[in-house]
C-alpha cells in the first residue's frame, strides 16, 4: 500500500497544522519511526512549526491592529449598572 503524500502545508488550516505536528511528534517520541521515516517526519514538523509560528505572528498583529483602531479611554458612565 502506498503512502499518500500530505496535503501542502500553505493548504491547511492553523489547526490542521497544530493537529498534524502533535501527531508527528507523538509517533517521532514513541519510537515506531525508523530513521528515514524520523528524517521524514523531522522535516514536516519543521515545515509545520514555521507554518504554525507565522500565522499565529499574523493572527498578533491582527490583534494590534484591532486594539489601536478600537482602544479609547473609557468611560465608567458607560458601563451597565454603572452608578454615577
Amino acid at each position: 500500500m502506498a503512502k499518500s503524500s500530505p496535503k501542502p502545508v500553505a493548504e491547511l488550516t492553523f489547526e490542521q497544522a497544530l493537529d498534524e505536528l502533535d501527531a508527528l511528534v507523538r509517533r517521532m517520541e514513541s519510537g515506531e519511526l525508523g530513521l528515514d521515516d524520523s528524517i521524514a517526519a523531522y522535516k514536516r514538523g519543521s515545515e509545520l512549526a514555521a507554518f504554525c509560528q507565522a500565522r499565529l505572528a499574523a493572527a498578533e498583529q491582527q490583534i494590534q491592529v484591532l486594539d489601536a483602531e478600537n482602544l479609547r479611554a473609557l468611560d465608567p458612565g458607560s458601563l451597565r449598572g454603572a452608578e454615577p
